[in-house]
């Protein structure tokens, strides 16, 4: 996954659809966490898996990262990378307690 220089701005600039799917949990450190499907085309289950998975690979919460051949590290920033689910490719982008999927 790499990081984006212009990661605040991203939730404002890409809201919610009104078809948006939104799975809740809790991560392992028991905050409340999601996996947002902006695009409201990835089936129910596939959803829930992508977010078991994250919590189970302590995905969510607070890290730093040295990407891209930064030397610097950077806390808090988004991963961003893309996914295939089924024949479709989307953009992922995991924020400190919620993953987005968006169309590509």
């Amino acid at each position: 996954m790499s990081s984006s220089t212009n990661s605040p701005a991203f939730p404002n600039a890409k809201p919610l659809s009104s078809t948006a799917i939104v799975v809740n949990g809790q991560a392992h450190n028991g905050k409340a966490c999601r996996v947002v499907d902006n695009t409201g085309t990835v089936p129910m289950h596939e959803l829930q898996q992508l977010l078991a998975q994250l919590i189970n690979e302590k995905r969510f919460g607070l890290s730093g990262r040295s990407l891209s051949g930064d030397t610097r590290i950077r806390i808090g920033e988004p991963d961003f990378t893309h996914m295939q689910i089924g024949d479709t490719l989307y953009r992922f982008i995991l924020f400190r307690y919620e993953a987005r999927i968006e169309a590509f």
